[in-house]
């Protein structure tokens, strides 16, 4: 079997980041996934957190938060590129194997075991995963997904790959990325490594919307909750994951960040990290009562979002004063 990192499923032991205290027991597919695989390559996914900082409301969703790709290179060494699919998925992915490239690919949680009880055999969903291992002839394939890493074989890898054939002649190749690995955790420096988070944290303040996005999704939600009322509780949870479910897990990714720096030495962190951890616990408070609120017909408080927007100003202002 060809294999990038040498990893048991039943003895892996997961990042910090995925601890089972979480508020959140996972963000997006894209960084549960980038999580995993710098963590078990050696190194701190929390170092590479700044970009959780600079999310904004995006009309009608909150940013889909991802590791910069120019962060992951400069912090780690790890360069993203795309992968051009002219051959078969699994041809690609076995040769990048083989090369030592981890593969990032989009795939169906219909046929990912590890998703029992959410979509596995239930629901046809994109999701991304990091493919570590592959071995075509024995039809089995090592993996990142989520909050862990996973091992598939039997149906589940032809399904996956599809190596009876394409449901349908539309049906696309899905989006692929590689990652090129330059860099050696052992041969990382603390201090170094320090500098160059901060440098993306200045980086990323100065990408910080214009606007408190707090106040622009407000006046959305708001104007969302009728038509919530009349859907389905299907549409709450793409709503929820879209919007409360983003970024309240993705503030709780900064406060851990923030963390991460003191735990550097950067000293009068703890009241903003503290700051968007409450606006993560708010949020995931905000999510249940929604729930509720559409369940029984009932109109729903929306100051919490009002509490939010202000610590989120006051901690993102902390953050401007001490670092811009």
């Amino acid at each position: 079997m060809n294999a990038i990192i040498a990893l048991d499923p039943a003895n892996y032991d997961r990042s910090c980041l995925h601890a089972k205290d979480r508020i959140w027991a996972e963000t997006n597919c894209y960084v549960d996934v980038l999580i995993e695989l710098i963590h078990s390559l050696g190194f701190d996914p929390r170092a590479g957190l700044a970009f959780s900082l600079a999310i904004d409301f995006e009309v009608d969703q909150w940013t889909f938060f991802k590791y910069p790709h120019e962060d992951l290179y400069t912090l780690y060494g790890m360069e993203v590129i795309e992968l051009n699919p002219w051959v078969s998925l699994i041809q690609h992915v076995e040769e990048q194997v083989e090369a030592g490239r981890p593969v990032l690919v989009e795939m169906d949680s219909f046929y990912l075991p590890d998703t029992l009880g959410t979509a596995y055999q239930s629901v046809h969903t994109k999701t991304t995963i990091a493919v570590n291992t592959i071995d075509a002839n024995a039809g089995s394939m090592g993996y990142f997904h989520g909050q862990a890493y996973y091992e598939l074989s039997g149906p589940e890898f032809r399904d996956i790959f599809q190596t009876d054939g394409l449901v349908h002649e539309r049906m696309l190749p899905p989006y692929i990325e590689v990652v090129k690995l330059t860099k050696n955790s052992t041969n990382v420096r603390d201090d170094e490594l320090t500098a160059q988070s901060v440098a993306s944290l200045r980086t990323q303040l100065e990408r910080l919307p214009a606007h408190n996005p707090f106040d622009l999704f407000r006046t959305r939600f708001e104007k969302d909750l009728e038509w919530l009322a009349s859907e389905p509780m299907e549409t709450f949870h793409g709503y929820s994951f879209a919007t409360l479910r983003q970024y309240g897990a993705c503030f709780e990714l900064a406060a851990n960040y923030l963390d991460w720096l003191a735990e550097r030495g950067e000293t009068g962190l703890d009241t903003t990290a503290r700051t968007y951890a409450e606006i993560s616990e708010i949020a995931k408070t905000v999510q249940f009562k929604l729930a509720r609120t559409l369940a029984r017909k009932r109109t729903l408080d929306l100051t919490p979002i009002d509490d939010m927007s202000a610590r989120w100003q006051a901690a993102t202002q902390e953050l401007v004063d001490r670092y811009l």
